[in-house]
């Protein structure tokens, strides 16, 4: 039982609201600069408050972008980026649930050695991987391309462990039963597996959609190219000046024009996303 104490509640709002304006902070200072002109930053001091040059900016950064910068205009780079996170999300969830069915209601030999290699490339981070992985993906002509950008990040040990530990759950009555009305694997798969799955899938979607949206390393080595340029990689590029200091209200805008849709994508996928965290029962 909860105890409902005053001075319990009252603290517990503060570490809220602590914690909200930690993290709120950084994303408001963002915002705000990218409202002010290229000269209120040069006195050393960051205004707290927003200016008049928000629609300019924001304007300029989608229409034509920073022409200085080699990057095309922000609208493009984030369409390069919805396709990128797109592609690893939806390609990662289709890889990974054939993957843990097949372990799952398929008997093979060496079915518990085939997951167990699949699992154990968890300890492989990107980084370790990256020079074998850009050497393959140089020697089949993908640099400058969508398919270069995601398919060497479409697989994925960890939504194979989550599926696998979806399916373990499901009651062995489903399989009986769609055996005795005569359905086939994919007809288990599709009819039955499947719409279990969809909250599942739905929280998948979201952590891997961020995932891609927000690589970094990856896009900035295959992409030389500014038509493939993506937003994350496109904002170091912003503030790599040569000759000259960053243009950070132009920088400030174009990242919090990054940060957009995947918020969007949490808010309005909330729902699911916190259901298929937490639902354990078929």
């Amino acid at each position: 039982m909860i105890e409902n104490r005053p001075g319990l509640n009252a603290l517990a709002h503060l570490v809220l609201i602590l914690g909200v304006v930690v993290v709120a902070l950084p994303v408001w200072v963002a915002f705000v600069a990218s409202t002010h002109g290229p000269t209120d930053f040069m006195s050393g001091t960051v205004p707290m408050w927003p200016g008049p040059h928000l629609v300019e900016n924001y304007a300029k950064m989608l229409d034509t972008g920073l022409s200085t910068s080699g990057t095309p205009p922000v609208g493009w780079m984030m369409f390069n980026s919805l396709v990128m996170a797109l592609s690893i999300a939806l390609g990662k969830i289709a890889i990974s649930i054939l993957s843990a069915f097949a372990i799952v209601y398929f008997r093979f030999p060496l079915r518990g050695l085939a997951f167990w290699c699949i699992f154990v490339t968890l300890m492989l981070p990107v980084e370790v991987r990256i020079v074998p992985t850009f050497q393959v993906v140089a020697g089949l002509g993908l640099l400058n391309s969508y398919a270069g950008l995601s398919i060497p990040l479409i697989a994925s040990a960890t939504a194979t462990f989550l599926f696998r530990q979806v399916f373990l759950t499901m009651p062995d009555e489903l399989v009986e039963a769609a055996r005795i009305d005569g359905a086939g694997p994919m007809k288990f798969f599709r009819d039955i597996l499947l719409p279990l799955s969809r909250t599942n899938m739905a929280a998948l979607f979201v952590i891997l959609f961020i995932y891609g949206w927000n690589q970094y390393l990856w896009p900035l080595l295959v992409t030389t190219s500014s038509d493939y340029y993506t937003i994350v990689a496109g904002i170091k590029r912003l503030a790599d000046v040569v000759d000259g200091l960053p243009q950070w209200h132009l920088v400030m805008a174009t990242a919090v024009l990054a940060m957009l849709p995947p918020v969007a994508v949490v808010i309005f996928m909330q729902k699911l996303f916190v259901k298929g965290l937490v639902e354990t029962e078929k």
